[in-house]
């Protein structure tokens, strides 16, 4: 009796594994950093910084989780990236022509990104999480200031060579400005008041030993014309 012989089961397809990126060494290579940017933006708005991992955006960006710490030390250095793009991208820089004029601006402009975008959103956060954590302190400290305040540090050196600061004041003018912003941020008052803004920037002016800028003054009424009570006044002069 001849023994049949067993089918040979069906070997089941491996899945595929997720497609990796390659970086360049320790030079980024663009098209990693652009995906892993990418991830790490949307994990922010779907999950905000509480939910923000590097863990998660190696996995959604198909990228090696060595390659992201070689970039990016901390889930706040790789935050910092992200936020810094994207206030890019949001803020224009003022050039009003006065220093009041261009904090007045700079300011309206970055509450509305802090209110409105998810790293504006979640910048608060990591000014929280440095106060317990000594990595995201270093971050925040040596990494996200010195890159951020160029901006509004620029506005300064600008207002000292119109003559209206002295160019020794810029950078303690620049911390006062940097306090108040990040006061109004962290007790949540970062709704659009204009007129406080205004106020906050008359004071640095102030500080500056500026003049405050001048109040809007309305135009004065035209006077109203003579011609005709000249007239009359002239018809009834005496003859000679």
């Amino acid at each position: 009796m001849a023994v049949g012989r067993n089918p040979k089961p069906k070997l089941k397809p491996k899945p595929k594994p997720a497609v990796r990126r390659a970086s360049v060494g320790a030079r980024r290579n663009p098209d990693s950093e652009a995906a892993v940017l990418a991830a790490a933006r949307a994990l922010l708005i779907e999950r905000g910084y509480a939910g923000f991992s590097i863990d998660e955006v190696a996995r959604r960006a198909g990228a090696g989780k060595p390659t992201i710490y070689r970039w990016w030390p901390t889930k706040a250095d790789l935050f910092i990236d992200v936020y810094a793009e994207d206030k890019t991208a949001s803020i224009a820089g003022p050039d009003t022509g006065s220093l009041a004029g261009d904090l007045t601006a700079f300011t309206r402009a970055l509450w509305t990104f802090w209110r409105d975008s998810p790293s504006g959103r979640a910048f608060r956060a990591l000014v929280a999480e440095a106060q317990a954590s000594e990595a995201a302190l270093d971050a925040l400290r040596n990494k996200f200031l010195p890159e951020r305040l160029d901006h509004p540090r620029h506005i300064f050196a600008r207002s000292a060579e119109r003559g209206e600061i002295a160019a020794a004041d810029v950078e303690i003018l620049l911390t006062l400005y940097v306090g108040f912003n990040w006061f109004q941020l962290l007790t949540g008052r970062i709704d659009d008041d204009a007129a406080a803004i205004e106020r906050m920037a008359d004071a640095i002016v102030r500080a500056g030993g500026a003049p405050p800028r001048a109040p809007e003054v309305a135009p004065a009424a035209k006077p109203r014309p003579r011609t005709r009570q000249m007239a009359l006044q002239l018809t009834l002069l005496p003859d000679d």
